[in-house]
């Protein structure tokens, strides 16, 4: 049998061993899965009531709370990167000649799956809310694809985070502010019915045109100028994460 290292080979060695660390840790399970529920209940049962959208508000608001649950997963990224780099853990890694692209790529790729999961989740409980979508098949296939990509962006984006932090501690509060990005955003209100300066920075802001991407899609009327706006956001935050990680982990490791 073959013992040369491959990148791909090292790549599900290193996803394997960060998916465990997911399982085997309850605080990063409840920020990923359970934590946006609770916000989604809070939301649509406590607050929902009073809001004006001109829609049934659990199909207004499920999209913004999909990418909330991609958000609220990427502090653990940034905190494990940062445990990895600091307790000396990549360079052990280094020695056994493990493929560098790996021990960041496993990373990214945990943070795609732990997304996936938390969106299931959303999704499983808005039907029992009573989401009614109109999405097609394909617009489903959108959906899922914009959700991938949007992982993966954040997902390198705080890979560098956690790459560039001295500690772990400040390596979870740098992605304090990608978490917070929804609020100001349209995920729950229209960004029209806020007061000035705050209605620019959700109508400017990068997750605004992801979230009416995957609203369009989940009604079945997806706007190609939002669509287009919204790879764009993502193609770029990955660009810049991936430019940010492979610069840092070159200076560090």
């Amino acid at each position: 049998m073959s013992t040369v290292s491959t990148p791909f080979a090292d790549s599900s060695i290193m996803l394997r061993r960060n998916l465990k660390h997911n399982v085997r840790n309850p605080i990063t399970m409840f920020n990923a899965v359970l934590f946006p529920i609770v916000i989604m209940l809070m939301f649509v049962k406590v607050f929902g009531g009073a809001f004006s959208v001109g829609d049934h508000y659990i199909d207004y608001v499920t999209p913004g709370l999909l990418v909330m649950a991609i958000s609220y997963g990427l502090g653990a990224t940034a905190t494990a990167v940062n445990s990895d780099m600091t307790k000396g853990i990549i360079n052990r890694f280094k020695v056994m000649d493990v493929s560098r692209g790996a021990m960041l790529t496993g990373h990214v790729v945990i943070t795609a799956v732990r997304a996936l999961v938390g969106c299931a989740a959303i999704i499983g409980v808005a039907f029992l809310m009573g989401f009614d979508p109109k999405a097609s098949a394909v617009d489903w296939l959108g959906v899922v694809g914009i959700i991938v990509l949007l992982s993966i962006a954040a997902g390198w984006l705080t890979v560098a985070m956690g790459l560039a932090a001295k500690t772990a501690e400040s390596a979870g509060l740098g992605a304090v502010p990608l978490i917070m990005l929804p609020f100001l955003s349209s995920a729950f209100v229209p960004a029209d019915t806020m007061g000035a300066g705050v209605r620019q920075f959700a109508e400017y802001q990068p997750f605004t045109p992801i979230i009416e991407t995957l609203r369009g899609l989940l009604a079945g009327n997806p706007s190609s100028g939002d669509a287009i706006a919204a790879v764009a956001w993502c193609v770029g935050i990955a660009l810049l994460g991936y430019v940010w990680a492979i610069s840092t982990f070159k200076k560090r490791a």
